[in-house]
């Protein structure tokens, strides 16, 4: 049975559910007030009868001048003036069968035909009214779940394509600088720029393993920020000094894939390269309250040279707010130690 169901179209479903607890209702006060008589029963399979194929009739019309796609003031104004004629139509149907038939009630014997006319009306109108109604509620509700899913199939779209935008240009901004990197070393150092190329090819080994992905793990991409350090330690030598205070428990911490990289990049380009005694690269992550910090610090100053819209720091705030919303933090300052410190704040992730 309820397989049945599941079939049957849900207009007629609900179609048989409302005529017939119009009948159940006044064959209840029927029996209640000593009315069930043939005469009743002839009238109630007219109306019934009549009023079952002019709504089906009425919601045809509906369907087919669309008035439930216009604005609302129209809706209303178009149901309302469809409900009077197919109300005025019924009312003169069900008057005529009576007459035919002769099942009028006595109020109507001691009426005028005019009368009886306007009150089967009146009575059509009020039950058409009810039934259109719920038919426009039903539509509406519809009409409205639509259309929240299909904003959020949009807004997971955007999305998509937001985060593979940023991606395209993340790697090839990455690749600009490293090759720059290389191209420094090739005349200077012939060995050191194979071990370079050596270093590149591990970093986008890894980059492209994560270009499908939305997350990775602190710990995979440790792991391409230590290949990409060890290519820039042998432009800088000396002048980089890098410094690791990583919670062994943040490892398995989800983060967007190349974020870290790009800020340790950007600590570099903008700090490190652009001081004569370059600097340190400190790389932080940990627990903070319910939120998973991870901070790289660099000598230098912001008003030095580092440009806070610069791409890559922009894509990471970007990248965050498309994965997380407001629950993900990015801040960039000075500190009071010489140093530059780019903060990222992620939610916990509990596995």
């Amino acid at each position: 049975m309820p397989g049945f169901l599941q079939k049957f179209p849900k207009y007629w479903l609900f179609q048989a559910t409302g005529w017939g607890m119009f009948i159940i209702i006044n064959t209840f006060f029927a029996f209640t007030f000593d009315r069930f008589n043939p005469d009743f029963i002839g009238r109630l399979i007219t109306f019934v009868g009549v009023g079952l194929l002019f709504s089906h009739i009425m919601r045809n019309v509906i369907g087919r001048t669309k008035i439930l796609q216009r604005p609302l003031n129209q809706q209303i104004i178009g149901l309302f003036l469809i409900t009077l004629f197919f109300a005025i139509v019924v009312g003169i149907l069900e008057s005529l069968f009576t007459f035919i038939f002769d099942i009028r009630i006595d109020q109507e014997a001691e009426i005028g035909e005019a009368q009886v006319v306007v009150s089967n009306s009146f009575y059509a109108f009020v039950y058409f009214f009810i039934w259109n109604m719920i038919y426009f509620i039903y539509h509406y509700i519809a009409k409205s779940r639509s259309q929240q899913l299909d904003t959020l199939r949009l807004q997971a779209m955007v999305k998509e394509l937001e985060l593979k935008t940023i991606k395209s240009h993340i790697n090839p901004h990455f690749i600009f600088n490293a090759l720059n990197s290389i191209r420094a070393l090739i005349d200077e150092n012939p060995l050191r720029a194979r071990d370079a190329v050596t270093e590149l090819s591990n970093i986008l080994r890894s980059s492209m393993q994560s270009e499908n992905l939305e997350t990775v793990t602190l710990e995979r991409e440790l792991n391409i920020v230590r290949d990409y350090l060890a290519l820039e330690h042998i432009r800088f030598e000396d002048r980089l000094r890098v410094e690791y205070d990583i919670d062994e428990d943040t490892l398995d911490q989800p983060i967007p894939p190349m974020m870290l990289q790009t800020l340790v990049e950007n600590a570099i380009k903008h700090g490190i390269s652009k001081n004569v005694d370059g600097g340190v690269v400190r790389i932080i992550s940990d627990f903070r309250g319910n939120n998973h910090e991870l901070i790289v610090r660099n000598t230098g100053k912001l008003n030095g040279g580092m440009n806070k819209e610069g791409f890559g720091l922009s894509s990471t705030a970007n990248r965050l707010g498309l994965l997380f919303g407001d629950n993900a933090k990015f801040e960039i300052s000075d500190t009071q130690e010489n140093m530059v410190e780019a903060r990222v704040s992620i939610p916990v992730q509990v596995h």
